[in-house]
């Protein structure tokens, strides 16, 4: 598809868009597909198992919480975002299709040049500063723990650290001989037993928050430029003050970066799939998210409230609004998906199973 093609495909059957995903593909560069919600995202994946059972397949899931919660997203969900963005900073070689859904894809994230300088790597027989070590893995968001069970644990014991970090490949332990990595491996949290000699340990982030002191700083200012100076009644200001991390404080998102990105921003070469009623859907959920927004504003004021105090960050700080959405899209190739075989309001139009070779002349989607 060029660069700056927009067209609508209507009257697609069930299974259609995967194959018209999987040659897009073929022309060897990143896809994204926007699915309307995980169902249908799980439904593209199946989908494209059988359409281009060897293509690369990336997911990047939404958090499972609603905004303005006052819960953190699972940590495996956060631990899953930040392999995949971590994996896109560094570059993914070859061509590959990133699953998404449209709650994520309307978030604002963390800059590429952040997380991939999040990163850590030790190659067996370098050089490892524990201490250094344990420090990184604290700011980027791992919690210690007796044994690792699932992504973003880490534990230690004498010179052994385990550490499971977000993906898939499941936890790693590191043997330490003095300050020398003696040896690293992946092992089964489950039976302990060795799946893989490493010879080398990459890892990522496991949350969207990165709690260093320039992080804090950055945190403090903004929020006391928001709201005003901070009471003691205020447990979220407390915790990351006093560097902890403190349930929900992800929704707070813009005050602990200089700048955010978009997803679209981490693969500014791509082409788009939009699902089916995207459109609708997005702005149904933005006007969820200002409401919701107005009522934690609302509930502020109250002089009565019997919970903790909850200052919400204004919505177009974390989230994209129509104007946002449309401003990330500029330039982008991209096709909307459309269920009905009526022509839509606008923009290049093709209903499926019509002339493919008049498709490609006019806008390279390949179908």
């Amino acid at each position: 598809m060029n660069s700056s093609a927009h067209i609508t495909l209507s009257g697609a059957p069930e299974g259609f868009d995967a194959r018209a995903l999987a040659r897009e593909l073929e022309k060897g560069a990143p896809v994204i597909h926007v699915a309307r919600d995980d169902k249908r995202l799980e439904a593209m994946r199946a989908a494209l198992a059988f359409f281009a059972p060897g293509a690369t397949v990336l997911t990047f899931p939404a958090w499972d919480c609603l905004p303005y919660d006052r819960v953190s997203p699972n940590p495996d969900i956060s631990a899953m975002r930040m392999a995949t963005l971590a994996a896109l900073a560094r570059g993914v070689p070859g061509p590959f299709i990133l699953l998404t859904t449209l709650n994520a894809a309307t978030q604002r994230l963390p800059a590429r040049d952040t997380v991939a300088g999040a990163a850590f790597t030790a190659k067996v027989g370098g050089r490892v500063d524990e201490g250094a070590l344990k420090s990184y893995l604290v700011r980027m968001g791992f919690s210690q723990t007796p044994t690792v069970s699932e992504p973003g644990d880490y534990a230690v014991r004498g010179g052994i650290i385990d550490i499971y970090p977000p993906g898939q490949g499941g936890p790693v332990r590191l043997d330490l001989f003095g300050d020398v990595l003696d040896g690293a491996r992946r092992f089964d949290p489950a039976s302990q037993r060795t799946v893989e000699k490493l010879a080398a340990v990459e890892l990522a982030p496991v949350s969207e928050i990165i709690l260093d002191d320039a992080a804090i700083t950055r945190f403090r200012q903004n929020y006391r430029i928001e709201f005003g100076a901070a009471g003691t009644d205020d447990p979220l200001y407390e915790a990351v003050s006093a560097g902890r991390k403190h349930a929900g404080m992800e929704h707070w998102l813009p005050y602990f970066h200089d700048r955010l990105e978009t997803l679209f921003d981490y693969l500014p070469g791509a082409s788009v799939m939009l699902d089916d009623q995207t459109t609708p859907a997005r702005l149904s959920r933005w006007e969820g998210i200002e409401d919701q927004y107005d009522t934690r504003a609302e509930a502020l004021k109250r002089k009565d409230r019997l919970d903790s105090v909850y200052k919400p960050c204004p919505p177009g700080l974390l989230y994209l609004d129509d104007a946002a959405w449309m401003a990330g899209l500029r330039g982008i190739a991209r096709c909307s998906l459309w269920r009905f075989r009526s022509r839509p309001d606008r923009g290049f139009w093709m209903r499926a199973g019509g002339s493919g070779a008049i498709l490609r002349r006019n806008v390279n989607w390949k179908i």
